[in-house]
């Protein structure tokens, strides 16, 4: 079985194992891994992937609010491709993937039935160097403990496009209790001002589930989000799968953790559950 090593331990978070579970006991609040029963609906969160100093407590106010919920069955985690590599939409090839807290296993099952649908074939070449989905599983494996990951990366798409993967991607979800979670920095390298305004506008939209008006809005203000493919096909499977309107956890810019007020990136955390009938 192969294993994907981690690429940015000790760059973006800690590499050694206990200083990362501190400094995850910080972000999180929790008291420690979530027992008890699996969620039996899915349940979607957005949650930034930058470095920990920069972006890890508004993560960890996304992974704190769906540990409140319970135990997912697995987690599909749809990162941003930032390096352009693969197609449109890439899948990790089932196995497991190390980080300095253990290993976690990529659900063979779940990838091949999305493989199939989206007609893709799964590689881990797209995601040797990638961050995007690697920054998400010691929040996981903190939170959770073990549980099956499906690592997506994702390219910009219409809407169109996002539409159709996000309702082969919803039957395959239909009646589990998996998490949708989008990984994805706001705002890039704006006043901070400019980009909270950007950033307001564009989580408008997200938060309504509102996808052609998502996209229209970043595209009509020209807003630097590097996940904005993976953002529309998370607001298509989103809507496809039940889920009602997100609520906003956390929002921040890199100037809160430091970082120059004349150049920011923007961070948010915001969840989605079923709707009620």
């Amino acid at each position: 079985m192969e294993k994907r090593q981690p690429a940015v331990a000790g760059t973006f978070y800690p590499r050694e194992p206990g200083d990362l579970r501190n400094f995850l006991s910080s972000l999180l609040e929790i008291p420690g891994p979530r027992g008890g029963a699996l969620l039996s609906a899915p349940v979607g969160l957005v949650v930034p992937h930058a470095g920990y100093m920069y972006s890890g407590r508004v993560a960890g106010a996304g992974f704190r609010a769906l540990w409140n919920l319970g135990k997912p069955q697995g987690v599909v985690i749809l990162g941003t491709n930032h390096s352009g590599q693969g197609g449109a939409l890439c899948l990790a090839e089932p196995g497991a993937w190390e980080t300095p807290l253990g290993a976690v296993e990529v659900d063979a099952d779940l990838t091949q039935e999305l493989a199939t649908l989206w007609r893709v074939r799964p590689s881990n070449q797209p995601f040797a160097r990638e961050h995007s989905v690697e920054v998400q599983i010691p929040f996981l494996q903190y939170a959770f403990d073990k549980l099956p990951i499906v690592p997506v990366l994702v390219r910009e798409l219409s809407w169109g496009q996002a539409e159709r993967a996000g309702a082969a991607m919803a039957g395959a979800l239909a009646g589990k209790g998996w998490a949708i979670v989008a990984s994805t920095d706001f705002t890039h390298y704006e006043p901070e001002a400019v980009a909270r305004e950007k950033d307001s506008q564009a989580l408008k939209a997200l938060l309504a589930l509102d996808g052609p008006g998502f996209l229209e809005v970043v595209g009509r203000h020209a807003i630097s989000i590097c996940g904005v493919g993976a953002l529309a096909l998370f607001l298509a499977t989103a809507r496809a799968v039940g889920l009602g309107k997100g609520s906003l956890l956390a929002y921040s810019t890199s100037a809160d953790a430091g970082g120059p007020r004349s150049a920011v990136v923007g961070y948010a955390a915001a969840l989605f559950e079923a709707r009620h009938a």
